[in-house]
């Protein structure tokens, strides 16, 4: 199961990001299990500066913007078998 963490504040990119995530995922088939992270120190520890930020199994794959669903499929095909 892919584990993905939306990192942020809970501003709104930050839900969109989940939003789009979850849409994404779902849209194909994708085992996940997402998990909101908005404590800053947390957040830190990942090394991201800026927020929304996507990690998927441990690896950041994007921060300070909103990635395309396609984008987002295609790191969960990449990071789902790591």
């Amino acid at each position: 199961m892919l584990e993905v963490k939306v990192l942020g504040s809970g501003c709104a990119n930050c839900q969109k990001l989940e939003r789009e995530t979850r849409a994404a995922l779902d849209g194909a088939s994708v085992a996940y299990q997402l998990t909101k992270v908005t404590d800053f120190a947390d957040i830190a520890a990942y090394g991201v500066m800026r927020t929304p930020a996507l990690v998927m199994n441990e690896t950041v794959l994007s921060s300070g913007k909103i990635p395309k669903q396609a984008q987002i499929v295609t790191w969960a095909r990449e990071h789902e078998t790591a």
